[in-house]
């Protein structure tokens, strides 16, 4: 039986850090595990101007403890209004990363994304020509489509058709959910990849319904049937490099989320390693987490493999994980799977 792995370094290709009195505990929380993450630019007002980019990657780099070592990677979230030049200019200085598509009113903080796809045509062949990488939140927002079909008919209806225009585009489809979604990214072109939580990999949607209704496991994409997280599963441990790590490990204050109208998120940045060590042990794929968490996404991103490394440790006793975290703002719940695991990382 296998009692520790050492692994590369993760990276985390899908990060929400907040802002103000709730960045010093989502960053550091992240940077005792993480060497990197793509971080997400739906504050309020959004981050879509490379200005806005640089001055939170400064607030994210003091908030961060003198002891831990932590890459913040930049995006842009793109509105009908972008600049191609600035996204160009950005993209090749590496002051961002990537630029971050929400469809307007898909999740948290979205109301500014974009309703007409034709109006950033510009934007997407600047990148394509640059290539610069585009992370989409795949759903559509139509009132009229089920919220359990909406990244399918995303698929269906606006990715093949921004892909089909844009054939030189890197896109990465975030948080995947369905076995459509699964299916559709194995049988293309090494220019698509999709990015997998550590939430989804855990839940199915009997697990956020059944019994009640358990707001802490509310997310956006919504957690689906068990048919699609095993779809979900089976991508990541495939050891195939279109699916990797993106947490989208998503912090809300308690009375937010238990609430008549309840936000969106699960907050897994604390212990998503020890989770996913669970999870693929289950599956007999333990060879196979790093290069899910370590190798893929930096591959794919264009960025150098991490050099250093951390243990995960198995105890013979389950790990015991802070229930919250306590802010000036309130307390934030830390995930908690409906399964215990007995990994623990080194720190």
């Amino acid at each position: 039986m296998i009692k520790e792995i050492e692994i590369v370094r993760p990276d985390d290709w899908h990060l929400h850090l907040r802002d103000k009195d709730l960045l010093p505990f989502t960053v550091n929380e992240t940077a005792k595990s993480f060497a990197r993450a793509i971080i997400m630019p739906n504050l309020v007002p959004p981050i879509t101007r490379l200005i806005d980019a640089e001055n939170y990657k400064h607030r994210i780099m003091k908030a961060l403890k003198p002891n831990l070592s932590f890459i913040p990677l930049m995006t842009l979230y793109l509105t009908e209004e972008t600049d191609p030049e600035e996204v160009k200019q950005g993209y090749k200085s590496g002051q961002i990363s990537a630029v971050k598509l929400y469809p307007a009113g898909a999740t948290t903080n979205s109301q500014s994304g974009v309703r007409n796809y034709e109006k950033i045509k510009p934007v997407l062949e600047i990148m394509a020509e640059v290539g610069c990488p585009l992370c989409i939140h795949g759903e559509v927002t139509d009132s009229n489509i089920d919220i359990f079909d909406r990244e399918k008919v995303f698929i269906d209806t606006v990715l093949d058709k921004i892909r089909t225009d844009n054939p030189a585009l890197k896109v990465i489809m975030e948080h995947i959910t369905t076995k459509e979604a699964v299916d559709y990214i194995f049988a293309e072109n090494e220019n698509l990849a999709a990015t997998v939580t550590t939430h989804h990999l855990s839940l199915n949607r009997n697990d956020l319904l059944s019994g009640g209704i358990r707001p802490h496991f509310y997310c956006l994409p919504v957690v689906k049937r068990e048919v699609h997280r095993l779809a979900l599963l089976k991508a990541a441990i495939s050891g195939s490099p279109k699916f990797f790590l993106g947490t989208d490990s998503a912090p809300h204050l308690d009375h937010d989320k238990e609430s008549s109208c309840g936000c969106a998120g699960c907050f897994t940045a604390p212990n998503t390693l020890e989770i996913l060590a669970h999870i693929f042990e289950e599956q007999k794929a333990l060879n196979k987490l790093e290069l899910f968490t370590s190798i893929s996404g930096a591959k794919f991103y264009g960025k150098n493999i991490n050099t250093d490394k951390i243990r995960i440790v198995k105890k013979d006793e389950p790990t015991l994980f802070p229930k919250k975290i306590n802010t000036p703002s309130g307390e934030i719940t830390i995930f908690s799977p409906n399964f215990e695991t007995k990994w623990q990382v080194q720190v």
